[in-house]
């Protein structure tokens, strides 16, 4: 005699499956579960169409990998921008952080990471072939390379061996300033203190 299939409970499948979203434990989970529910099946189909066309239709910017849903995102595509002035970060969330700050008015190059050797990430993990193709393509006119990856042991890393990496290149590379603490990061910097790493970011090469 064949079992019966084991019935899924959807309230507890429901909660495991916010339980999966980082920082989110079990009682924020079901908390966000239980709102859901609230709200009816209206706003399930349209949280679960925007979480569908969100992981469908988002890629990589061919250009400097931020997020997007077309070929180029609207940094890269807006003419207004200083093409000779390319800033590095880790993750979009930072690019994100930058943008809040009104500081800067160049151009982006997402990394996706940073460089960690304990935990399996060197330089292939890394989008660091795209970085050296642009600079050597569409963004040949490039004068400044501001490496703005976080100030952790990890950013520190990365910054180092991109300094190394192009050195030699013609290019100004220069470090974002101690606006942000070691061990911060860019997410959760408010405006000021990001302009302010801006602003007084150092060469880093002579």
């Amino acid at each position: 005699m064949s079992e019966e299939p084991r019935r899924v409970d959807p309230i507890a499948r429901l909660i495991q499956a916010f339980g999966r979203l980082p920082g989110v434990g079990e009682k924020s989970a079901t908390r966000l579960a239980f709102f859901v529910l609230r709200q009816g099946s209206a706003f399930a189909e349209d949280l679960s169409q925007a979480l569908l066309d969100a992981t469908q239709r988002i890629g990589l910017c061919e250009r400097c990998m931020n997020l997007t849903d077309q070929p180029q995102c609207s940094i890269c595509l807006d003419a207004r921008r200083d093409g000779t002035v390319l800033c590095v970060v880790e993750t979009v969330q930072d690019l994100r952080a930058i943008e809040r700050s009104r500081e800067f008015q160049g151009r982006y190059h997402v990394l996706h990471g940073a460089l960690a050797p304990l935990e399996g990430v060197g330089p292939e993990d890394l989008k660091i072939k795209e970085l050296l193709a642009r600079l050597q393509g569409i963004d040949a006119g490039v004068e400044e390379l501001i490496i703005a990856t976080n100030p952790s042991v990890e950013g520190e890393a990365t910054a180092l061996y991109l300094q190394r990496l192009i050195a030699g290149a013609g290019l100004k590379v220069s470090r974002i300033a101690s606006g942000l603490p070691i061990g911060g990061d860019f997410e959760y910097a408010d405006p000021a203190t990001i302009s302010q790493a801006l602003s007084g970011r150092r060469q880093m090469n002579s």
